[in-house]
């Protein structure tokens, strides 16, 4: 749906009045370096051109009013009660946003919004909707109040929402890439610290593809929550011989030195895959930006391999999306991304490749798995903002 689409389908829900403005918040995809992120580790993640509109308009009555062109649920509240209903659905994420907003120093008094989203980012696929969804409100009411939140607070506010609000555990990964993407380039981020660069993303003649396995994920009714605790747990066994404050802090060997200090088998398969993933993204970077793009393949089919043996979110429809992927001609790496459990895969594809790729992996999962996948040819966009005028 184009933008001047959007604006008439608001016009029918809203009435007309002042012409609204028009935002864009991008969807993203992880490379590499999976769960490290809420480990202190690590991650390159990229914005993707495909993501979440946002038509939107200022009220001087304090109502919020929330449709979506993706879902039948339509909310209706007073921005002085926004508790969280889980008959609201999709709409918990832009109340989350707000009460957010009103905790910023100052207490910013939310105006009340009318708002119109429209995402053409798969729900639930492991390509960040709820990120996107929550970044893009926050740069609404950033605009709307003149809070003056740069992207890096836009990104902590929008993961204090998931923590506070919607009661998943995530880390920050998601949000930064949303609100600080840059078109071309990938972030390498450390995220305790924030520290982070643009690396240019120069694969010629090759493409980015995503397969979407068409298996809902629900992170606070997934494993989620539990792998964040036994990587807590298994820090703390760590931290009795070790200096550190994350299992990030910790390098391989270090790790193959203390690692008898965790009891749990689990636990202990959990800490070698953060503390691996984390080598594997440094090297990835290092890969890419000498041009060596089979080496980068094979640390994204190592990483996919120690998701599915040591930490155990991969399943068999990313298994199988990944398998059938790694067979095709023309692919120099494929892996699961996101936090699995369901979700999308991403593989690098000669370009020359892609449309029998397309058809050689969507046959072969239909056939293993008994139901068709969705691909996109993904380019790397810019960060969240106010959306160009058609």
């Amino acid at each position: 749906m184009d933008i001047l689409s959007l604006k008439g389908r608001f016009a029918d829900l809203f009435g007309g009045g002042d012409d609204p403005r028009v935002f864009f918040s991008p969807g993203r995809v992880n490379l590499i370096g999976e769960h490290t992120d809420y480990n202190g580790g690590y991650v390159f993640p990229c914005a993707l051109t495909f993501g979440t509109y946002g038509v939107a308009r200022e009220r001087s009555d304090g109502v919020i009013r929330l449709a979506s062109v993706n879902f039948d649920t339509r909310v209706e509240v007073s921005a002085d009660d926004l508790r969280y209903d889980k008959a609201h659905g999709w709409a918990n994420n832009p109340k989350g946003v707000a009460v957010e907003f009103t905790k910023l120093p100052g207490h910013p008094k939310i105006p009340g919004f009318d708002l119109l989203i429209h995402g053409n980012i798969p729900s639930a696929s492991g390509l960040s909707s709820s990120a996107s969804v929550c970044v893009l409100v926050a740069t609404i009411l950033n605009a709307f109040t003149g809070a003056g939140l740069s992207g890096i607070e836009t990104a902590l506010l929008a993961q204090r929402v998931e923590h506070n609000y919607i009661g998943v555990n995530c880390g920050i990964m998601d949000q930064f890439a949303v609100a600080m993407g840059k078109a071309g380039h990938a972030i390498l981020l450390k995220c305790d610290t924030l520290k982070y660069e643009y690396v240019p993303v120069d694969m010629p003649g090759y493409k980015i593809v995503i397969a979407n396995t068409k298996k809902p994920r629900a992170l606070t009714d997934s494993k989620y929550n539990e792998r964040v605790y036994e990587c807590q747990a298994a820090l703390s066994y760590l931290k009795n011989r070790l200096p550190i404050q994350s299992l990030c802090d910790v390098n391989p060997r270090d790790f193959e030195l203390y690692k008898h200090l965790i009891p749990s088998p689990a636990q202990r398969s959990r800490a070698e895959h953060v503390i691996y993933e984390n080598e594997r993204a440094f090297m990835s970077v290092d890969a890419l930006r000498e041009g060596r793009l089979d080496e980068f393949g094979k640390l994204m089919i190592a990483s996919h391999n120690s998701l599915r043996d040591l930490y155990e979110v991969t399943g068999p429809e990313l298994d199988a999306l990944v398998e059938e992927s790694l067979a095709a001609p023309g692919v120099i790496g494929a892996r699961m991304t996101g936090a699995g459990m369901g979700g999308c895969s991403v593989a690098i594809v000669a370009e020359d490749a892609v449309n029998g790729f397309i058809r050689r992996v969507g046959e072969g999962y239909e056939r293993r798995v008994g139901h068709p996948t969705e691909f996109y040819i993904a380019d790397i966009a810019d960060g969240a903002g106010e959306a160009l005028p058609e």
